[in-house]
């Protein structure tokens, strides 16, 4: 990783723990719809980065939401999880050109892309939700918590990509 990588995600950590903190978690549509953004520095990590620090990393933030959400440990469980998987995912939603390194994100295809993105945040939805509700009880608070505030996130995420995307002159 170079450090021009590092620098940017140390501001992308800071920033996205801030602005879910103070502002995202204040959205609450319908009683079980809110999005959580701060997943997109696990989206967004370099694929040429140390998986390990990825993983540490990502549990410090999802511990840091934890901490001023004070949810006991569920979003650092969520987001270790993602970024333990984000292999297996990339590799499914990018094929042969994950293997052989040549995947950028932001300039995939978009169908790819798509599926990389709502795949992660469905699982670490999921994830969430299940350790949050913890009941078999609640299956189906789970499962329309799980798709409504997934749709949401991957909506938020997509528009934050766009938003940041890098034109090339």
């Amino acid at each position: 990783m170079k450090s021009n990588d590092i620098v940017i995600n140390i501001v992308r950590f800071v920033v996205l723990v801030f602005l879910q903190v103070l502002l995202l978690n204040n959205i609450n549509l319908g009683g079980y719809i809110n999005p959580y953004l701060y997943i997109y520095f696990i989206l967004m990590f370099p694929l040429d980065g140390n998986k390990g620090l990825l993983i540490f990393l990502s549990f410090l933030l999802g511990l840091s939401i934890d901490i001023f959400e004070d949810s006991g440990g569920v979003h650092a469980a969520a987001c270790a999880f993602i970024a333990y998987i984000r292999p297996v995912v990339l590799k499914y939603s990018f094929g042969v050109s994950y293997e052989y390194n040549s995947v950028k994100i932001k300039k995939a295809d978009p169908m790819e892309r798509l599926t990389y993105i709502a795949s992660m945040v469905f699982m670490h939805h999921f994830v969430m939700f299940s350790l949050e509700i913890f009941s078999i009880n609640h299956i189906l608070l789970l499962l329309k918590s799980t798709f409504f505030s997934g749709i949401f996130t991957i909506i938020l995420i997509v528009f934050t990509m766009i938003l940041f995307n890098k034109k090339a002159s």
